[in-house]
């Protein structure tokens, strides 16, 4: 039987969601967790990979299990033994041919950035000490919008097959001396949004020029944006969704 985990967790403290060897992860700590529980090798495959110290408000986790989870307790069972920076917020019994990665419609994340020194936020958010144009970047990111292949913002890697993503939202939202970009496609390659975020900061600080920007973007040359990346700790995976009827029903304790 499939089933789908919704995760949520503070990455600060994680290299990031991927199994790696002599590496604290976030996918490792859930797959030594509910193998303890279920007493049976589980190996999850999340709807997305974030990178060491990007954090997640909703990424889900599928794993298959020969037995019905309905009132063992479980989600009670793996959140007390999960350390306190990841909770598992819901189980999901699914259709055997859903897919945590491959059948994601849309992926949202968001990047804080905060002018100001603010301890309660020192590993959630940007702390940049200069004053970005807003309308810049909001003219930066309607750039971002004209294009659907990002190879120039992304870093390489070896088991990526197409650089396309469709881009549906790419917008700032600018509230007091807190600065949130907020962007939805469908999907997104590694270190892709950060990228984006540390050269719209170029531009939001009158050292880029939007052509310059969307040149880059044309030219398909890492080497040009790849140097302006935004540190991981403003970096939220916020929603993921699915075809309803991928679900078959919720687990309950």
């Amino acid at each position: 039987m499939r089933y789908f985990a919704e995760v949520a967790y503070l990455g600060t403290n994680y290299h990031g969601w991927q199994v790696q060897p002599n590496a604290k992860t976030v996918q490792g700590r859930l797959d030594f967790v509910l193998s303890k529980i279920l007493r049976t090798e589980i190996n999850t495959i999340g709807s997305g990979r974030t990178d060491t110290g990007v954090h997640c408000a909703q990424q889900y986790a599928m794993f298959d299990y020969d037995g019905d989870l309905e009132g063992q307790n479980l989600l009670h069972k793996v959140n007390s033994f999960l350390e306190h920076d990841i909770v598992v917020k819901s189980l999901w019994l699914m259709q055997n041919e859903a897919h945590a990665r491959f059948d994601a419609t849309k992926r949202s994340y968001r990047y804080d950035i905060t002018l100001e020194k603010d301890p309660f936020r020192i590993d959630t958010a940007w702390s940049y000490f200069r004053t970005p144009d807003i309308n810049k970047l909001q003219e930066a990111a309607k750039i971002i919008m004209e294009f659907d292949d990002f190879t120039a913002f992304s870093k390489r890697s070896e088991d990526v097959k197409t650089h396309i993503c469709d881009i549906m939202q790419c917008y700032w939202v600018k509230e007091g001396v807190h600065y949130t970009f907020h962007i939805q496609a469908n999907r997104f390659l590694r270190g892709m949004i950060r990228i984006i975020v540390g050269n719209m900061m170029e531009v939001g600080m009158g050292r880029m020029s939007l052509d310059y920007m969307r040149e880059t973007l044309r030219s398909m040359d890492r080497q040009r944006a790849a140097k302006y990346l935004a540190p991981g700790k403003g970096l939220f995976l916020s929603e993921v969704l699915y075809p309803d009827d991928l679900f078959i029903k919720k687990i309950e304790e």
